[in-house]
């Protein structure tokens, strides 16, 4: 297969304009999707909420929300398109919800995840997230319980060296690279063709998979209820 050059994923603020997409990922990605004009009454009325895209060109190919509530900001949503999962888009989108909350004066962070999603969990507390309790049966599928996680202050110096460092290896990495149908390259298979190159450079690869693997695709942690 001959691939395609290498995209940049560019993370931007959500617009009413790219609702359809918003849909298009919300519909695989949950077994019950937001209604449309709940993201539209997300944007255009509610103040506490701040909602991301993750674009490859005039593509959407994530979209990630937060809520700003005085110093505390909630992470409410976060999906990935399937076809662009194993990317590292996640953890883009994670970065670029830190900074937002950063800015917005929050003093931390706080998230619900299944306690038996160890990639995600491992990945948030790579970015500083803690468990601090549970919601008993939260998930209404199978009535597993949620694991709260909340960072450290934000504006605090381990916090800040933290992000720091995270945000620049997250610049270092390579752009995400397309094959002849225009959809990414697998990890895989990145880092077997890495392999036939040189045993170097497959371990380069390998570990750029994991990382990769690590980001948490799709998400709906918050205990915030959209009516239908």
């Amino acid at each position: 297969m001959v691939a395609r050059p290498h995209v940049a994923i560019v993370v931007d603020r959500m617009s009413v304009d790219d609702l359809a997409a918003v849909q298009e990922i919300e519909r695989e990605s949950f077994t019950t999707p937001w209604p449309p004009h709940a993201y539209r009454a997300e944007l255009e009325t509610n103040r506490m909420a701040h909602y991301i895209v993750a674009r490859h060109g005039d593509r959407i190919v994530g979209f990630a929300g937060v809520w700003l509530m005085v110093d505390e900001a909630h992470i409410t949503t976060f999906a990935v398109r399937k076809t662009w999962r194993r990317q590292g888009v996640g953890e883009r989108l994670l970065i670029a919800l830190l900074a937002l909350a950063e800015a917005r004066g929050a003093r931390e962070t706080t998230l619900e995840v299944r306690p038996s999603n160890h990639p995600a969990r491992r990945l948030y507390e790579k970015y500083g997230f803690a468990p601090v309790g549970v919601r008993p049966r939260y998930y209404s599928d199978d009535n597993e319980d949620a694991l709260i996680m909340t960072t450290d202050r934000l504006d605090g110096r381990q916090m800040r060296d933290r992000l720091a460092g995270l945000r620049a290896a997250v610049a270092k990495r390579p752009d995400i690279e397309l094959g002849a149908d225009g959809l990414p390259i697998e990890p895989a298979a990145r880092a077997g063709r890495a392999g036939e190159a040189g045993a170097a450079g497959g371990e380069e690869a390998q570990e750029a998979e994991g990382r990769h693997a690590a980001a948490p695709d799709v998400l709906r942690p918050s205990n915030v209820r959209r009516s239908s």
